[in-house]
């Protein structure tokens, strides 16, 4: 299992985090959205169009 990223990995995901912003987002949502930006980016998901567009959803199972 892989926990670290690279400084590019982290600049990049940073700028999802920041771009896929929800205004009105309670602390819990914000940590709950970055949570799943990660989530999809270790599954394989590298586009960062597509990490903002997943991370407003709810994770699927």
């Amino acid at each position: 299992m892989r926990n670290t990223f690279t400084p590019d990995e982290t600049a990049m995901l940073g700028r999802v985090y920041e771009n896929g912003n929800v205004e009105g987002e309670t602390a819990e949502q914000k940590e709950a959205r970055a949570s799943r930006i990660i989530a999809n980016y270790m599954a394989g998901i590298t586009d960062e169009a597509e990490l903002i567009e997943l991370s407003r959803r709810p994770l699927g199972r």
